[in-house]
């Protein structure tokens, strides 16, 4: 409890995925307190434990020290504020708010192309990844590729194409990524941080397995009752077998945060600001 920072614009953040939470974290943790996060009903996240999403099925959900909660309307997310907290609302509620007006949106969805983001949907719009063109999408692109650009601030162009490998991980890429063989009902009894070896069955999508590809621990798992299409990701597995990593901010993350805060300090420090 206690008044807002100097510095605390309203930040709306489309998505609460891994990569959205991650930059919602570094906000909250730099002290810009009004953030408010916007998901869809049926959230289609894998690294649930390092992301706020599961706060809409749960009363809340904590990622490293910060809390976020559910909210349904303005009311609630000037209460989520106030407490602390980071509000998370469902798509179909957020369209029936019109009493909060962000100064900055960040299209955090990382679906490879644009689901509707406009440049004029506030004084700062960021879009991450492929997908926008920077002074035509958003006003800045930030650049999600791993390798020597990741989090660069892009301010005319666009980010470098969808590769459709996943990132190298102790020299796994596409076998460490689970993914659903058919359409259908995701449905697992194993649990992230869970050790799973070659080949072992770790769900199923109905009558098809679903198969580890590499021997590791489960550092991300799609919420089981989910319905899927097929070739939709599931899960990844980490061959490092380091348990606690399932439960802490990656490094990209960490990195896509960081970014969003340099683009935030930028406009809001800059020195033709009136």
């Amino acid at each position: 409890m206690g008044t807002l920072p100097p510095i605390s614009p309203i930040v709306l953040i489309r998505s609460a995925g891994e990569m959205a939470s991650g930059i919602a974290w570094r906000l909250h943790r730099a002290n810009i307190r009004r953030l408010c996060m916007v998901e869809l009903d049926d959230p289609l996240c894998v690294r649930r434990s390092v992301a706020f999403c599961p706060a809409l099925e749960s009363p809340s959900a904590t990622v490293e020290g910060v809390e976020a909660i559910a909210a349904r309307s303005s009311g609630d997310i000037a209460s989520a504020w106030r407490a602390g907290t980071i509000p998370i609302v469902r798509t179909n509620d957020w369209a029936a708010i019109d009493d909060i007006r962000p100064d900055v949106v960040v299209d955090a969805i990382i679906a490879k192309r644009n689901l509707g983001t406009r440049i004029d949907d506030a004084a700062l719009v960021i879009g991450l990844g492929p997908g926008f063109e920077a002074s035509v999408d958003c006003h800045l692109v930030i650049e999600t590729n791993r390798g020597h650009h990741l989090g660069r601030l892009i301010e005319a162009g666009r980010a470098e194409p969808d590769t459709g490998t996943p990132g190298d991980v102790a020299g796994f890429t596409t076998h460490r990524v689970l993914r659903a063989p058919v359409a259908g009902t995701f449905h697992s009894q194993h649990v992230i941080g869970q050790r799973v070896a070659l080949g072992e069955i770790v769900g199923r999508v109905g009558d098809a397995a679903v198969n580890a590809g590499i021997d590791g621990v489960l550092r991300g798992l799609i919420r089981p009752g989910t319905v899927v299409e097929a070739g939709l990701k599931l899960g990844d597995i980490d061959p490092r077998c380091a348990p606690e990593h399932c439960h802490t901010v990656s490094d990209k993350a960490r990195a896509l945060g960081g970014a969003v805060l340099e683009a935030l300090m930028r406009h809001f420090n800059r020195t033709d600001a009136s």
